[in-house]
């Protein structure tokens, strides 16, 4: 066993009587080995306590083993060097005695840039609990604080975080105090120079910090245009009732190339493109660059602000049954996230009209991509959204080449079911789809739900039973009605011939050739034996060889012909494939490209304003 001297003790920061039975503390140790010092204090361990690290974090449905950056563990009684048995890939057992205090110290590598481990890094810190925080187990449901030393950390560096103060300075570092061992690993915490704002939304403090933002960053209108999404989202739920948070905190990171979220009761994590943030108006800039509508980067961030605070309600509290406690050991089944996520992502551009960010028109165009996404996967043929949902630990998070013939995203699918079940209670003038969220609050008391508790609204509030569409939609893998129900509210969805990649059943990466990612089931690609991997070298016409550099040169070299050699590279050898172009919206041309076009604006606008409560 290592000397119990290699990881220093943390010197003590704050008030030893203020900090609960079981307490952190976490130190960026060395910025640039990107490691964090954590010193775990249990002060009446059981005899043999065994401690765990999760292998999951909530919200994203992947084992990630977080264990894997655990480095140096060591334990203590007094000046007693504890023996530790590693049981499995992420628990240990200390061979301690009852009753009297035990040490944990050991360190984390924190080098993952996404929302759902830790960084470190000269510039910034971050991290989630289920990183950073070994689980005592058997004691979860105690009172824990976690303090947070600056250490080596910047002079200029402040900390943010949801958790609730005991004992902090100016910048934010000192001790914090959490319900439990879920309200900890549910509250991440930021370090950094980061920009803060904060504004009010129906009585609620919020507050925003943004790390990674460029000299150009327009603070005050994020600020201005979140206060409008989160306003239109409580509003949505209570109306002027108070909402079940008493504050709430937005964690922005902006990087060159980054896109996500997670979500937590209190706050949020995100990262973004660099690129997306608001900017401040340029004086050389032409007025149409400076235009009150956000461009198109800019709301993509704001749809992800809107998803995650919508998340707020829809699986941070209204969640599944079998949420009710994590277990984070292992994998955590369910078949709702059709409605948990699906749902949020039909909400989520929704309010974004209704807080005035978006028009008619953009709502529309969004509202395509969703379809697009959807109609042109072959897998919506093969696996229903509710399979597609337990399925997530080992698909959504695992994309293959096979992926969009063999499965369905619960995100968008579910999204366009949310949008079926809204326009079919609305087109029979009984219900919409907000007073359905709203009623299944109240029947599940803002907690853990089934899929009868939705059975038992929709029934309630539409004056039938909705089971022929939920079993169609939801467990099926039934077309949804689409045209039908958005044309009864002003909406034209009419075919449209697809691009070329679409015709021939493709998806590609082009950078000076054309680079085949997935062929798609049934299509032209896979009839000619093409495979995901090859390289798209050219085309032999009627005796002649041409170079294929870019897709949408093919019309081009084809002419008139329809049939062709496809000249490809597979695995160092060239291989002359037969291929026979599809005829534009001929037979075997795939329905699966729309185009949306108001028929009547009115009818469309009281589907996309908020409802009378």
């Amino acid at each position: 066993m290592p000397e119990m001297s290699a990881i220093p003790a943390t010197p003590a920061a704050t008030d030893p009587s203020a900090r609960a039975a079981i307490h952190y503390c976490v130190a960026p140790a060395d910025l640039h080995a990107h490691l964090f010092a954590v010193t775990l204090s249990v002060a009446a361990p059981q005899a043999a306590q065994e401690f765990a690290l999760p292998v999951w974090i909530p919200g994203s449905y992947l084992v990630r083993e977080f264990s894997k950056n655990l480095q140096r563990l060591q334990a203590q009684q007094g000046d007693v060097p504890v023996p530790l048995t590693q049981l499995d890939k992420h628990r240990w057992r200390a061979a301690c005695r009852s009753g009297a205090p035990l040490t944990l110290r050991y360190e984390v590598c924190a080098y993952d840039p996404s929302v759902r481990a830790a960084w470190l890094d000269a510039a910034r810190g971050f991290f989630n609990g289920t990183s950073l925080c070994l689980r005592v187990v058997g004691q979860e449901a105690a009172a824990h604080t976690l303090e947070v030393q600056r250490a080596a950390a910047p002079p200029d560096w402040c900390l943010a975080t949801a958790l609730t103060a005991v004992q902090v300075d100016a910048a934010g570092f000192g001790l914090y105090r959490a319900a439990d061992y879920d309200e900890l690993v549910d509250s991440p915490v930021e370090m950094g120079n980061f920009w803060s704002g904060a504004f009010t939304a129906c009585g609620v403090p919020h507050r925003f910090v943004v790390s990674g933002a460029a000299p150009s960053f327009d603070g005050e209108r994020l600020l201005a245009d979140t206060q409008k999404i989160c306003a239109a989202a409580i509003r949505l739920w209570h109306g002027e009732a108070a909402p079940p948070h008493a504050h709430y905190l937005f964690m922005l990171h902006a990087m060159h190339d980054g896109y996500g979220g997670l979500e937590h009761r209190h706050s949020t994590a995100l990262v973004c493109k660099r690129r997306e943030l608001p900017r401040r108006s340029d004086p050389l800039a032409a007025p149409a660059d400076q235009a009150t509508k956000p461009g198109e980067d800019y709301t993509r961030l704001l749809g992800l602000i809107s998803h995650e605070y919508f998340h707020t309600w829809n699986v941070k509290r209204l969640r599944p049954a079998e949420f009710a406690r994590y277990d984070y050991d292992r994998e955590n089944y369910t078949e709702l996230l059709w409605f948990f996520e699906g749902f949020t992502s039909y909400y989520d551009d929704l309010l974004l009209r209704r807080a005035g960010l978006i028009d008619d028109a953009a709502y529309l165009k969004r509202l395509t991509q969703a379809i697009h996404q959807v109609t042109q996967a072959p897998g919506r043929h093969v696996q229903s959204v509710a399979q597609a949902s337990f399925d997530a630990w080992v698909k959504y998070y695992r994309p293959d080449e096979n992926t969009p013939n063999a499965t369905v995203s619960y995100y968008t699918k579910g999204a366009l079911v949310a949008l079926c079940l809204d326009l079919t209670l609305r087109r029979e003038g009984c219900s919409t789809l907000d007073a359905v969220l709203r009623a299944l609050w109240q029947r599940c008391a803002g907690g853990p739900m089934r899929e009868d508790d939705l059975r038992a609204v929709l029934a309630e509030l539409g004056g039938r039973s909705f089971a022929p569409e939920l079993d169609a939609w939801v467990h099926g893998t039934d077309e949804l009605p689409l045209a039908e129900l958005l044309a009864a509210h002003g909406v034209r969805m009419q075919a449209e011939a697809p691009q070329i990649a679409q015709r021939l059943g493709l998806r590609i990466n082009e950078n000076h050739s054309v680079q085949i990612k997935t062929v798609l089931r049934h299509g032209a690609a896979e009839r000619a034996g093409m495979a995901a991997g090859d390289e798209w070298l050219g085309v032999e016409v009627a005796g002649q060889g041409w170079r294929l550099t870019r897709l949408d040169e093919l019309p081009l070299l084809a002419g008139a012909a329809r049939e062709l050699t496809a000249l490809v590279a597979r695995d160092g050898r060239l291989l002359r494939l037969p291929l026979v172009l599809p005829e534009p919206g001929g037979a075997g041309a795939p329905a699966d490209t729309f185009r949306l076009s108001v028929a009547d604006g009115a009818a469309l606008g009281r589907l996309l304003d908020a409802p009378p409560l």
